[in-house]
């Protein structure tokens, strides 16, 4: 026995370059010798260690590597290290996103080193083939994206394993006994990531809050927001600290403000709306001229910097709708009270107030504080009878106007001026929508999924949510204002440090994807310039409205463009064709209206600049709590969708193909939006083969050809309500013969 193993000993190690390189490029500034890589390498006898000084010695004549102390060694620095952001791909391998290379780093899954996916790594650069992938290697993880996860739990006799949720985590992630902290078999749990010991397969981690049982509705909207780390309930102590804030109205502030309780003013909200943060005042001038007022509400009075209050409201930086409830930005006292523009009560309030003559042309303009008082609050459906019977002169005008909201019980007369400044509102919200058109703005106006909701938050139907008249009235108003507010300071010399909402142009190589799609249903885009490609862009939008594959050629058209985000370096707004663009008209649901507000303030104050710095990181967190909530309000949709498709798994749908890969084909149900996929592998009458270029499958003996766009019946197949995924069957009938 001891010879066999002596003869082992001297065999030659594999991989032994590769190995020594791969342990000093992932720790290239700590220089080793021999005895520390073979104690990294797991050997121990003399020829082992004698083949490793060999092969240092080798490496150092190659200038690969340089000795910096006797006998020890670094990596020969180089230029291949880069930092960025891992983006894990399938089958565990992922790539790294860095910002100054146009080409993202391929790296296999044995060579990502424990990093996650958003992680920000340090990456060695190893290979850079000539129309092949440039691959690499993570040498350091410099920051974890995420530390808390969402997944299910399995308990054996002596430790248990969390299958996280996310299909871009790679890994499950092993639970001591000790740390389960009373979770039972099969809960959904929140996990911390504590650990991942070098020679571990999976990290360590801690149960740190039982979420409930798959599947039940609560365990799942909580799910969705542990996930994306969002809170749905105040500490105790910010729900006491805002409590205890003064709300009532001072004469000693009113003085201090532009007083405007006695213009005609109004709120326009959606019907389930519970805190209003913006309305609108009408008043004709002696000239002839308007003068607007947009009103909104003045939460920076409330929320003062340095305090626990402000601190938690911009961790949180917005408020999350998910489909059943809100997660608000503020406590209730301030965003369903204080700051909520309701009916019949004076408000603290920050306003753009306009002169307007009847060409809609803006002649003077006014920013500050205000006090104002609502006399009567409107749905959009409410306005939007008043708009369209002035359209039916057959229509008596009063019958539209419900009692409840009338200032007093006399009718007719005393609403008429209401009526009459939504009627003018609504004539000069065209106008300007008109100009912004003409101008390149672009038209997005992709339906919305809404669901119809039991007690226990059971889909009993589906509806979608449609812009009319009255909601581009109250939009057309709110840009003006946000616009204007950022032009007066963006204008302004010396330049000041301000918060604007960006928008940049989109990227050509999408443009030319969906001019690729789009060209099998008939369309086409002008993309000589920024303005004929906006202009034909609304054509599209246009021309789409209607027929089958309006919401998949909306989706497409969507993607292509950039992502708006918020930023001190003002590029301007390209999707509505503005030059100065902030946010300003919602402070009681996202942080950066609050610091608009506040710049606004300390610039009409005459201050000099604050520092950019500060708010540039502000702006980042910003833009980074948007994107979490959007995927969080996206995730609930998709978890109603699958929920309502599971109580109709016997029906038969009429659905459009909106997506084709190798694996399967997607489907959106025409009826209510619901997306799921048919298997490639399902589809047994024949075998099936993906065609890229023409984004289709075709059957290899039938040449049956399933295409982007094309219309089909499917039924449910599976509905899994924990993974978020719906499966289709491809009926055999074609929709004529159905």
């Amino acid at each position: 026995m001891k010879r066999q193993k002596r003869r082992n000993s001297s065999n030659k190690i594999e991989n032994l370059t590769q190995s020594i390189l791969a342990i000093l490029r992932k720790d290239h500034s700590n220089p080793h010798n021999y005895k520390q890589l073979a104690s990294k390498l797991g050997l121990d006898d003399p020829s082992s260690r004698n083949q490793i000084i060999k092969k240092l010695k080798l490496l150092e004549v190659e200038k690969t590597i340089q000795e910096v102390d006797r006998g020890k060694y670094i990596i020969t620095p180089s230029q291949n290290y880069y930092t960025g952001r891992v983006d894990m791909a399938g089958r565990g391998q992922g790539y790294i996103i860095v910002e100054d290379l146009e080409e993202d780093i391929y790296v296999k899954s044995k060579n990502l080193n424990k990093s996650l996916n958003g992680d920000i790594v340090e990456v060695y650069v190893f290979k850079r083939r000539k129309g092949g992938k440039t691959e690499g290697e993570v040498t350091k993880i410099i920051e974890r994206k995420k530390t808390e996860f969402v997944g299910t739990i399995d308990i054996t006799d002596r430790f248990a394993f969390v299958d996280v949720a996310d299909h871009k985590m790679v890994t499950d992630i092993f639970i001591s006994r000790n740390n389960l902290n009373g979770a039972q078999q099969g809960e959904m749990v929140l996990v911390s990531l504590d650990d991942w010991p070098e020679k571990a397969d999976s990290p360590f981690g801690t149960v740190l809050k039982r979420l409930g049982m798959p599947g039940e509705h609560h365990t799942e909207i909580h799910a969705i927001l542990a996930q994306y780390g969002l809170p749905y309930e105040f500490p105790e102590a910010i729900e006491e600290f805002a409590n205890k804030i003064d709300t009532s109205i001072q004469e000693s502030e009113i003085k201090k403000r532009r007083d405007m309780r006695k213009d005609l003013t109004f709120t326009i909200d959606p019907k389930d709306a519970k805190d209003f943060d913006d309305a609108l005042s009408f008043k004709t001038l002696e000239n002839g001229n308007h003068e607007i007022g947009i009103h909104i509400a003045d939460v920076s009075h409330y929320l003062k910097e340095g305090t626990i209050l402000d601190d938690e409201a911009f961790e949180r930086a917005t408020s999350v709708y998910l489909v059943d409830r809100v997660v608000p930005m503020l406590p209730e006292i301030l965003s369903n009270g204080a700051c909520s523009l309701r009916p019949h009560e004076e408000k603290y309030t920050f306003s753009a107030v306009f002169e307007i003559n009847t060409k809609a042309e803006v002649v003077n303009q006014w920013f500050g504080r205000t006090v104002t008082y609502s006399d009567a609050r409107f749905a959009y459906e409410e306005a939007q009878q008043i708009i369209e019977a002035n359209q039916d002169n057959t229509t008596a005008l009063n019958t539209h106007i419900p009692a409840e909201i009338s200032i007093t019980d006399t009718a007719y007369e005393v609403d008429k001026p209401i009526a009459e400044a939504i009627l003018e509102l609504d004539r000069l919200a065209k106008i300007i929508r008109t100009k912004r058109m003409n101008n390149g703005a672009i038209s997005f106006d992709k339906v919305e999924v809404r669901f119809k909701l039991d007690e226990t938050n059971n889909p009993e139907g589906v509806y979608f949510k449609e812009s009319k008249d009255a909601n581009k009235l109250i939009e057309e108003f709110m840009l003006l204002a946000n616009r204007s507010v950022a032009a007066f300071i963006g204008k302004q010399n010396p330049k000041k440090t301000f918060v604007y909402r960006v928008h940049d142009e989109p990227d050509d190589e999408k443009i030319a994807a969906l001019e690729k799609i789009i060209k099998q249903f008939g369309y086409k885009l002008d993309t000589r310039d920024k303005k004929s490609t906006a202009q034909s862009m609304n054509k599209l939008l246009k021309d789409v409205h209607g027929t089958k594959e309006q919401n998949m050629v909306d989706t497409l058209a969507i993607r292509t463009m950039s992502k708006a985000v918020y930023t001190t370096n003002n590029i301007g707004h390209y999707g509505l064709a503005f030059d100065y663009y902030t946010h300003f008209t919602s402070p009681i649901r996202r942080y950066p209206d609050v610091m608009v507000h506040r710049l606004l303030q300390h610039y009409l104050d005459a201050n000099t600049t604050a520092k950019q710095e500060a708010f540039e990181e502000k702006c980042r967190h910003s833009s980074e709590r948007e994107g979490l909530a959007a995927r969080a309000e996206r995730d609930s949709i998709k978890y109603m969708q699958i929920k309502y498709m599971k109580d109709h798994q016997d029906q038969d749908f009429l659905g459009v193909i909106s997506g084709v890969t190798e694996w399967g084909i997607y489907i959106e149900i025409v009826s209510n939006k619901c997306e799921g996929m048919v298997r490639i592998q399902d589809m047994r009458d024949d075998h099936y083969e993906f065609i890229k270029e023409d984004y289709a499958v075709v059957g290899r003996k039938t040449q049956n050809t399933f295409t982007l766009g094309d219309e089909v019946y499917v039924r449910v197949k599976n509905a899994d309500l924990v993974r978020k995924h719906l499966d289709f069957t491809m009926l055999a009938q074609k929709p004529e013969t159905i």
